[in-house]
This record gives C-alpha cells, structure tokens and sequence, in this order.
C-alpha cells in the first residue's frame, strides 16, 4: 500500500464516487438486508443523476482518498440546509465516509474523519454530528474513539426496512 492520498473530488468524479459508494455499501450492509431493500436504495441513492447533483451542491464536498490511482474511499460532509436533518448553521454534517472493505484498519477512515474535522474548524463550526446504524459496532466504536458521543436517534429508510440511527456528535 502507498501513502493515502486525499483530494477533493469535482463534479468530473461522478462514476469514481458512485463506483465507492455502491461497493463499500454492498460490502457493509448485503448482509444484513434484504436483496430488494439493497437494490432500491443502491438505485435510489447513487444513480447518476443524484450523486452528480450532490457534487454540484456548493454545501456539500466530498473528498476521495486514494491509494496511489486507486480510489478507496471517500467522505461526504453537508453544511447549512443540505445537512440531511439538523440544518444548524453552526454544525458540519458527516454524512458518509465509506472506505473499501479492503482498506479496513489501514486508517483511510481516520484520514477522512481528520480532513472532516479540519473542514469544520476552517468553517469555524462548533461541533459536527453524524448518524450511524445502531447495528454497525466497529463504525460506532470508531466514533467513539474520536471523540464523539451519542445525542438523538432516527429512522434510517432502508427500502421498506425501517432501521435506527443513532445521531452522534462531537464539540469542537
């Protein structure tokens, strides 16, 4: 493994941030949905449509971390109102920092938590929050080590299955 890189991704990353977000959701979550429940929200939430308009909103950047030419992973932070549910203009949202199964332990997460953090505190936020399955421990556990600490829950729609995230956040 060479030295992780991570750069910020433009609209032209459309199919390297749709090809990210569908591998590492099939790895992290076929397991425990339904095959249906996986292909509606896989078609729903990274067709190619959705992900470009999501590159193009200016409250929303995502960075690709990248393992000399091979992207493996990638974080999605929102500001203002297109966070997913607070809207706190004095929050940065974590959406997503989804790393390739293969990756695992080799800090990629860390780094894109870390550019995260670095983000917010350019933005001079008072805290970021996220929302994380209830039934995903090794995410919670790694959260939780950086400093983050459980606040609210919500209804995650998986397809028909409707799954509890439990929001956490971490002050600045």
């Amino acid at each position: 493994m060479n030295q992780i890189s991570i750069r910020q991704a433009s609209p032209e990353d459309v199919e390297i941030v749709r090809m990210i977000g569908i591998e590492t959701f099939i790895e992290t979550f076929a397991q425990s949905n339904s095959e249906k429940d996986m292909e509606r929200y896989l078609a729903d939430n990274f067709n190619k449509q959705k992900v470009a308009a999501e590159l193009s909103n200016p409250d929303s950047l995502f960075f690709v971390a990248w393992d000399a030419e091979t992207p493996v992973g990638y974080l999605k932070v929102n500001n203002g109102q297109s966070q997913t549910e607070l809207r706190d203009e004095t929050a940065l949202e974590i959406e997503r920092i989804y790393v390739k199964q293969a990756y695992h332990g080799k800090k990629v997460g860390q780094l894109l938590h870390d550019k995260a953090l670095e983000i917010a505190q350019l933005q001079d936020k008072l805290y970021i929050w996220l929302g994380v399955w209830e039934e995903n421990p090794k995410a919670i556990r790694f959260y939780e080590k950086n400093g983050f600490i459980a606040f609210d829950q919500h209804v995650f729609k998986m397809g028909d299955d409707e799954q509890t995230d439990i929001m956490m956040k971490k002050i600045l």
